[in-house]
């Protein structure tokens, strides 16, 4: 997940590189690939989806959270300013993780008390 996360940053980032760089954007902002980032913390959440696995994930939930954010930041902005309807399923898709996360965090604690 860490790995396609800074792919997906350096690939963010660039378009407007290249246009202060070059004088013209070489690469277009993402948009389909960006859904396909964004499945990464998703799957990783499904797969943790166990109470043993998902106290495995202790460590990591923050950077999951983090990834999930930074995702459907860009793709809610990319939605509404831009109007790629590609990014609504990123966004619905961020909005399931972070709905993931929050269930799993939720039937922890329940257990744990």
């Amino acid at each position: 997940m860490k790995v396609v996360l800074a792919l997906a940053l350096l690939r963010l980032f660039a378009g407007p590189a290249t246009k202060d760089f070059l004088g013209r954007e070489l690469v277009s902002m993402p948009t389909w690939e960006w859904t396909l980032c964004s499945l990464t913390p998703v799957i990783l959440i499904y797969l943790a989806r166990h109470p043993k696995d998902w106290m495995e994930l202790s460590g990591e939930r923050v950077m999951v959270r983090g990834a999930l954010g930074i995702y459907l930041l860009y793709s809610a902005m990319g939605a509404i300013g831009k109007g790629h309807p590609a990014l609504w399923i990123a966004v619905a898709v961020c909005l399931a993780g972070l709905a993931g996360m929050w269930h799993l965090n939720r039937k922890e604690r329940l257990h744990a008390g």
